[in-house]
């Protein structure tokens, strides 16, 4: 148990009986009343985020957390197989496990996997990824007014907007957090 003080970005608690990562923490002071500790967390068992306030001495339970780099392999009719590059073991996960996150999925990709008392809970994904345009159209000649912009679709399936100049075939980098295109590879 620690106390609420204690908590950081990243951490991982016991809330209502469910284990949650802090996603932000905010310590308060108003005024002539007593601190306390403002906790925004995500729980892991459904991705559901909640605002939370403790007392400054309250006690927290903690969550045995550990955190595995996998290398993405490919994916069959099994589910999404990854690769533990220290062992070489091949660890399979299903669609509903992998969830969003196999819009950025290319192979050989690494991704951090949350385990949680031992059992898989999230994948972490870096903040951008580099991924190949499979489809898009050409962009015509004049038509290039402020900041056009055309759809286009990657190895992975996922459809972004890219600008006119971006080809099938090259490689652009793609924001995970928000699908945004941010440039070329």
């Amino acid at each position: 148990m620690a106390n609420a003080n204690d908590l950081r970005k990243g951490m991982c608690i016991r809330y209502n009986s469910n284990p949650a990562i802090v996603l932000e923490i905010m310590h308060r002071t108003p005024g002539n009343l007593r601190a306390f500790v403002q906790v925004i967390i995500r729980y892991i068992g459904t991705g559901k985020s909640a605002d939370i306030r403790f007392g400054s001495t309250d006690k927290v339970e903690q969550v045995e957390v550990e955190r595995k780099k996998l290398d993405f392999s490919y994916k069959d009719h099994g589910g999404y197989q990854f690769m533990d590059p220290e062992t070489f073991e091949t660890i399979t996960f299903d669609e509903s496990f992998v969830g969003g996150a196999k819009d950025y999925l290319s192979e050989n990709q690494r991704v951090e996997v949350l385990y949680v008392e031992g059992k898989a809970a999230n994948i972490e994904l870096p903040s951008t990824v580099f991924l190949t345009v499979t489809e898009s159209a050409d962009g015509v000649k004049g038509d290039s007014a402020n900041n056009v912009q055309k759809p286009a679709v990657l190895e992975t399936g996922k459809t972004v907007t890219v600008p006119l100049f971006i080809k099938e075939g090259e490689k652009v980098k793609i924001s995970t957090e928000n699908g945004e295109y941010l440039g070329r590879a």
